[in-house]
């Protein structure tokens, strides 16, 4: 696949915090923007979802990203909080879909072994590969926002292997 002038967004779901991460590729990825999307746990949940879809469909709308890659839910022993984020995960595919994007996702395992090369490796293992990796002077400030940028980065390095899923 060719990677001139593309443009990935990653995405860490969850319904308190949604980390986004945008890489253009022209060569090398460079990172546009990475932030989060807040909801309160004092609002309703459909309208913490419709504030997730809302800002998720604006960040497509604005950076126009080819591709999106999301982090698949992990095994949980609270089920609630699998529920919920999987909610939040509907929402994000739905806004992607709705504009035509493709989506693709990824276990923790394969984000953290594409970018660290280990798949059991910690947060601040990632973290500060995300950085390296990205040429950042800093680890962002949200863990989500790295997260999401990791997503990405997973992402981009297995379309450039032809391995994705």
């Amino acid at each position: 696949m060719n990677y001139e002038q593309r443009t990935i967004l990653g995405i860490d779901p969850g319904t308190a915090a949604t980390g986004y991460g945008i890489l253009t590729i022209e060569r090398d990825p460079q990172v546009m923007e990475y932030g989060c999307i807040h909801t309160s746990s004092d609002e309703e949940m459909p309208h913490r979802l419709r504030t997730i879809y809302q800002k998720v469909s604006d960040i497509v709308q604005k950076y126009h990203p080819q591709e999106v890659a999301i982090e698949q839910i992990y095994f949980s022993k609270n089920a609630k909080t699998v529920l919920s984020v999987g909610q939040a995960r509907g929402v994000i595919i739905l806004a992607a879909s709705s504009k035509g994007v493709k989506v693709f996702d990824y276990t923790p395992l394969q984000i953290k072994q594409a970018v660290t090369g280990y798949g059991w490796a910690k947060k601040h293992q990632v973290q500060h590969m995300v950085k390296d990796l990205l040429h950042l002077n800093q680890i962002p400030s949200s863990d989500d926002a790295a997260d999401a940028l990791a997503v990405a980065l997973c992402h981009y390095y297995s379309r450039r292997l032809g391995r994705e899923n």
